[in-house]
């Protein structure tokens, strides 16, 4: 008996629309008229912490020429003191030009908030859509739960997490060769690096895949067992080769500015807007827990420790992805690509809110178990809203102790199940498209508690 995935799917597109429509309106509460010369809300600085409304997209209308309708990157630069000028911003190329499209017809930061919202909106949607498909009423952890409200417009992360779960979805279609399928998918997570960096993650795992055959059930012409180093030579070079045409335009048309971006993120301390457990564990360790500011001891080791620490971390994952593979006959990348994300998320030294985007799509494509997920929604929850009431605090304007307590909670909370799910996840099995459940003789309905989970 075939199980119909159209209703979930439609439940779960309309419940995203209704989700994302809250998460707008709840960062609407920051904008809106008086407005200054240079088109700021001037209530914003008073109530972006106090009313948990604040987001990134009305932050950066100012200082990064966005307000000026400056073209990324192609005049710009960074001072001497770590400032961006003419146009250049944080993000990679991509992420950019987003911004600089939401920005086009704004003349206030609350227009350029609606436009960025419109703009973003249908990737959500489209990730919602997508995980139906596959995962049926699993999709809602996607469109049904508090993240979507918090942090849709909180940052450009929606268009990266559309792009990286129609990369997952390709290489699960069984539609076109296996080299082919990464291939496909290579192109489409090296578009997501030049969006937001996370995608890149996902491409050495997938490597794994096509070099180790694929699936063991597959009837692939490169059946698994066979050694493809040239497929896993060519989804490499399409990754690279497609980062390299996203982005030379822009390092030839204005490498200062282009540079300028890296040169920022490298130079970026873990410090109070971090949210990372290297400011809220090792830096009281190093003598600063009364002051809210950093060191340049505490930087350097922060500088070293982060990468280390991740690559030990990806290696790890990699490594117990590569003994699944020797006892299954498959190697899993998306449960290992899921792992490294964890390692990211974890040692990485800034943690901001919205990466919790990146985890809930792979919550949904993962067999993982659902009093897992619930308990980190609601440890986010508590560090999604705490961040901001402590930032309220630093400033005055509350009593410090519950936002502390919030904080502490989502800090240790968070990385606490960060390396459970590591473990979870790399362990995990995927839930498959309709076609290719229908091909591997796993089309039915779910009936038993294993399957639910």
């Amino acid at each position: 008996m075939r199980t119909s995935r159209s209703l979930p799917t439609l439940v779960a597109v309309v419940t995203c629309a209704l989700m994302l429509l809250l998460g707008y309106l709840n960062k609407a509460r920051c904008a809106g008229p008086p407005f200054d010369l240079f088109g700021r809300s001037m209530q914003f600085d008073e109530v972006k912490d106090a009313a948990v409304c604040y987001s990134d997209i009305q932050q950066l209308w100012l200082g990064r020429g966005i307000n000026l309708h400056q073209f990324p990157f192609v005049d710009g630069g960074i001072t001497a003191a770590g400032n961006l000028t003419g146009g250049t911003v944080e993000y990679p190329v991509l992420g950019g030009v987003l911004m600089w499209v939401g920005a086009l017809f704004a003349k206030t930061d609350a227009d350029f908030l609606l436009h960025s919202a419109l703009l973003l909106a249908p990737f959500g949607l489209l990730t919602a859509w997508i995980l139906g498909r596959i995962a049926g009423w699993h999709a809602l952890w996607w469109s049904a739960t508090p993240p979507l409200v918090l942090y849709a417009f909180l940052n450009w992360d929606l268009p990266v997490v559309a792009v990286t779960v129609l990369a997952i979805t390709v290489v699960g279609t069984r539609r076109w060769s296996l080299r082919t399928r990464g291939m496909i998918a290579a192109a489409l997570l090296a578009v997501g690096f030049c969006l937001k960096l996370y995608p890149g993650l996902f491409v050495l795992p997938l490597l794994a895949y096509i070099f180790t055959g694929g699936d063991a059930d597959s009837d692939d012409p490169a059946p698994t067992g066979r050694r493809d180093l040239g497929g896993a030579l060519a989804v490499a070079g399409t990754a690279v080769a497609t980062v390299v045409a996203v982005n030379l335009p822009f390092a030839i048309l204005g490498f200062e500015g282009w540079r300028a971006s890296f040169t920022f993120q490298q130079n970026r301390e873990a410090d109070a807007t971090s949210n990372s457990i290297w400011y809220w564990g090792l830096r009281p360790l190093m003598g600063n827990y009364q002051g809210h500011d950093v060191t340049s001891e505490y930087n350097d080791v922060v500088a070293l420790a982060s990468p280390m620490l991740m690559l030990a971390a990806f290696a790890l994952a990699m490594w117990l992805g590569w003994r699944r593979y020797l006892r299954d006959g498959t190697y899993p990348w998306l449960p290992v690509a899921a792992a490294v994300l964890c390692g990211f998320l974890l040692l990485h030294k800034v943690h901001s809110p919205q990466y919790t985007l990146w985890l809930l799509p792979l919550f949904v494509l993962l067999r993982i178990p659902w009093q897992l997920i619930a308990t980190y929604l609601l440890v986010d929850l508590s560090m999604g809203i705490g961040i901001f009431l402590w930032f309220d605090a630093t400033a005055g304007n509350i009593d410090p102790a519950l936002p502390l307590t919030l904080v502490h909670i989502g800090v240790w909370g968070r990385a606490l199940l960060l390396v459970v799910l590591f473990f979870v996840f790399v362990n995990s099995s995927e839930r498959h498209t309709p076609e290719r459940r229908r091909q591997d003789g796993h089309d039915r309905p779910l009936t038993s508690t294993a399957d639910a989970r």
